[in-house]
């Protein structure tokens, strides 16, 4: 699997920065902003606040990824409470929901 790495310029607080990044990811990083009807410009200003010592380019990288882990939790928390069964990881371990009468 070959990813071609697509360098942008962006201004940041004044300056002009290049970001590198795989197209996957500015696809994905594109598709968040518009999910959060917002501009790109805007998501890297917040990414750019809470980065740390991260480079832009990998903290833009792994606020994509978490942003994708936090679906795909979302998504099998949804799909545990309509089947019934608990993912994890890589594995799945079925749960069945029983509905018992007991009598007091």
């Amino acid at each position: 699997m070959n990813s071609i790495n697509i360098k942008r310029s962006i201004v940041l607080n004044g300056r002009k920065t290049s970001v590198s990044l795989e197209q996957e990811f500015w696809e994905s990083f594109r598709e968040i902003a518009n999910l959060q009807n917002t501009k790109l410009s805007m998501l890297v200003r917040q990414i750019d606040e809470t980065r740390g010592s991260n480079n832009l380019s990998s903290a833009i990288r792994l606020f994509v990824f978490h942003h994708l882990r936090a679906q795909l939790a979302n998504a099998q928390v949804s799909a545990q409470q309509t089947t019934g069964r608990h993912y994890t990881g890589d594995q799945e371990t079925q749960h069945e929901t029983r509905l018992t009468d007991r009598a007091s």
